[in-house]
């Protein structure tokens, strides 16, 4: 049994219950007999196991970016895209906003 729980396929599949229950890990963990705090482990290990294994297929590359003053007869506006994510915002925001925007992305895949 002590082999099974270090599986990973074990904890995912114990994840992906909670989530379709929509119940909370700790009262999972009770009904299921499992340790709450290897749950959470086993969340963030596969979760930094999938952000790895995604980021690993991508190119390395850089995205060229053009920013220009907006024309006198057009609104300000900016329109980012980021993979399947749109914004469109007012201004430009400042690029401490885009890189943590860009981190928080990553980190939710």
């Amino acid at each position: 049994m002590a082999r099974t729980r270090n599986n990973s396929a074990f904890w995912a599949a114990h994840l992906e219950a909670i989530r379709r229950e929509a119940t909370s890990k700790t009262e999972y963990a009770k009904r299921h007999g499992i340790s709450v705090k290897r749950l959470y482990y086993w969340q963030r290990k596969l979760k930094e196991s999938h952000a790895n294994t995604v980021l690993a297929g991508q190119p390395k590359t850089f995205v060229s970016l053009r920013v220009e003053e907006p024309a006198p007869h057009r609104s300000s506006s900016c329109t980012l895209v980021l993979g399947g994510m749109r914004l469109e915002m007012s201004a430009l925001p400042a690029p401490t906003w885009l890189a943590a925007l860009v981190k928080s992305a990553q980190g939710s895949l």
